[in-house]
């Protein structure tokens, strides 16, 4: 990355309290509960550091509880900042262990007067007993419950729940490493396994006579569906399912036969189904987009014996951490 500094879009702060009972934002330490405060990180937004510390000063003058991971009690969980790099939109999302926050207007008055970009401001309700930062319900305080934000041609809206990379400079060149490598064609079918929000399939469909996206997360595809809209695309239909289940009904089911396969799974790599279904229909492109090189090593080995690996190139996603996003260029075999 050319400029690896400040590029997350996307900052999880955990809340905790300290010794004096004040509340304090920053990471977990390894393997506990307990709280590290943190006051500058070199690879997060500057302006999430700062909405924190605002949020922070605002519960310690009023004294709201901080939810504790060891009795399950209070209110406070995680504070959740979404930013459009290019956009400059910001959302903030309030974690909490309850549906009510004491002088919440208040609160939310005080955040959009100090922070003009601030489009939106949702509550996440998450009462369970988890280490899943975000529930399932959110209830919009401010604004709309989107931010949208540009990644290459395109327009995306994103909303509290929905998978958007957060490294959207590098997550531009991946993409388009990957359609590069897919060399598609007008009269090329694709499926996009695992969509997200549709980013990578509306990056296709240009070249595409068709583009089915798949994705597990509800949200998403309703974000998808209404990214294809926002950006005038006809030719992508996003489907909202289990990838195992959905794959198997396209092709079985459905007789679509894709001539280009993407998958980016997540960590824990493709199911043993999925390979299954991708091998009997032999599509003459494969382009695997990977966040964890062991699960993508692994399912490679299942594909050598029909496909030629002919590339992996690995794209500093995470610049300053171990970690790193691999796309893999597979071409069948004769």
């Amino acid at each position: 990355m050319d400029n690896p500094y400040h590029y997350r879009n996307k900052a999880q702060y955990p809340l905790g309290t300290n010794k004096e009972n004040k509340a304090i934002v920053g990471v977990f330490a390894e393997r506990s509960h307990e709280i590290i405060p943190m006051q500058k990180c070199l690879i997060q937004n500057p302006i999430s550091e700062e909405i924190a510390k605002f949020i922070i000063k605002f519960i310690n003058d009023n004294k709201i509880s901080i939810y504790n991971e060891e009795t399950k009690v209070g209110l406070f969980r995680h504070i959740v900042i979404k930013i459009g790099v290019r956009t400059n939109e910001i959302m903030c999302i309030f974690v909490i262990n309850g549906r009510n926050i004491p002088k919440e207007n208040e609160l939310v008055q005080y955040l959009i007067n100090n922070f003009s970009n601030i489009k939106t401001i949702v509550k996440n309700i998450n009462t369970k007993n988890t280490n899943v930062i975000l529930g399932s319900e959110n209830i919009n305080l401010y604004g709309n419950g989107y931010i949208n934000d540009i990644l290459g041609d395109y327009t995306f809206k994103i909303s509290p729940l929905s998978f958007y990379q957060v490294n959207p400079i590098q997550a531009e060149k991946l993409y388009n490493l990957g359609v590069k490598a897919a060399k598609i064609t007008k009269d090329d079918v694709v499926f996009d396994l695992y969509c997200g929000i549709g980013t990578i399939s509306l990056f296709m469909a240009k070249f595409a006579k068709k583009v089915y996206g798949v994705e597990i997360v509800e949200q998403a595809v309703h974000d998808a569906r209404e990214n294809a809209r926002l950006n005038n695309i006809g030719n992508v239909n996003f489907i909202a399912g289990d990838t195992e289940i959905v794959l198997n009904n396209l092709i079985n089911d459905k007789s679509i036969v894709p001539d280009v396969v993407m998958v980016d799974p997540p960590r824990r790599g493709l199911d043993n189904k999925s390979i299954e279904n991708i091998l009997k229909v032999k599509p003459n492109r494969f382009v695997y987009i990977s966040c964890n090189p062991a699960t993508l090593v692994r399912d490679l080995a299942k594909f050598e014996y029909v496909y030629d690996v002919r590339e992996i190139q690995p794209v500093d996603m995470f610049p300053f951490t171990s970690h790193v996003e691999c796309c893999s260029v597979l071409y069948l075999k004769n």
